[in-house]
């Protein structure tokens, strides 16, 4: 059976919790099997917590999204944590580049400089970056965008550095992330209009979350709301609380 939005729990018949399972990745009505999970759940469980693991650990392959962006002009660079494990352990190297790349960057009059960051989760940069910066150009018309830098060991606020040292005007930022147990391959945007690094902070950015069909939010959904924000970021001169999301925007649902 299938739940509209609409129809109130009272009025459903047969197995409430399957219809209910067809509308979410959560783990809700599981049942037990004495004082545990039934076997087959508690399986699933573990499965999905090694993705996750493996997500966070699997290491950056910029091959594979540049060949993702064939005809778009690309660099690579790095953050200033040597290694996986010192990236984990130490966010705020994760934050900086690697002097010797801030050295190699093209230097323009850039209105977005797009970076593909590995974060948590190559695993989810690999499969949808490429389709989102794609789909968001397509969207922005005679706008400059600069190459599109692919960083190794990154964070969010690497973006604030590669901005200032690109002289762009805004930085989207998309970065795997934190995997969760009911998802490991999740695509954030985040937008910073004119970041300084080491004083913009999270409050003065946008996040677009979950990008990652066909379970969370389309590339064309994802990409619009992502080009309506940057052109309202340039007429505003601000994004974070500053920027408000007016747009409506249609509930995306997975289909049961």
């Amino acid at each position: 059976m299938t739940l509209s939005p609409l129809t109130p729990v009272d009025d459903v018949t047969g197995d409430v919790w399957t219809a209910l399972r067809h509308r979410t990745q959560a783990r809700i009505g599981l049942g037990r099997a004495g004082t545990a999970l039934p076997t087959r759940h508690r399986l699933e469980l573990q499965a999905a917590h090694a993705a996750a693991r493996d997500a966070v650990h699997s290491p950056f392959a910029p091959d594979t999204v540049a060949a993702g962006l064939a005809g778009t002009p690309t660099v690579r660079v790095r953050s200033a944590a040597p290694d996986r494990l010192t990236y984990l352990q130490r966010p705020d190297l994760g934050r900086c580049l690697d002097a010797a790349d801030r050295a190699h960057l093209p230097v323009g009059e850039w209105d977005v400089v797009f970076v593909v960051a590995d974060g948590l989760s190559s695993r989810a940069v690999h499969d949808h970056a490429a389709a989102m910066v794609r789909a968001t150009a397509a969207h922005l018309g005679d706008w400059r965008i600069a190459p599109v830098v692919l960083a190794e060991q990154a964070r969010v606020a690497l973006g604030d550095d590669v901005a200032a040292a690109m002289g762009a005007t805004n930085v989207v930022v998309l970065v795997g992330e934190r995997p969760g147990m009911s998802a490991a391959d999740s695509l954030g945007a985040y937008l910073t209009h004119r970041p300084h690094p080491g004083t913009t902070t999270d409050a003065d950015r946008n996040c677009l979350s979950n990008i990652r069909p066909p379970l969370g939010l389309s590339y064309e959904t994802a990409a619009a709301k992502l080009a309506h924000l940057l052109r309202r970021a340039t007429e505003l001169g601000a994004t974070g609380v500053a920027l408000k999301d007016e747009e409506p925007t249609a509930l995306e649902l997975p289909s049961p």
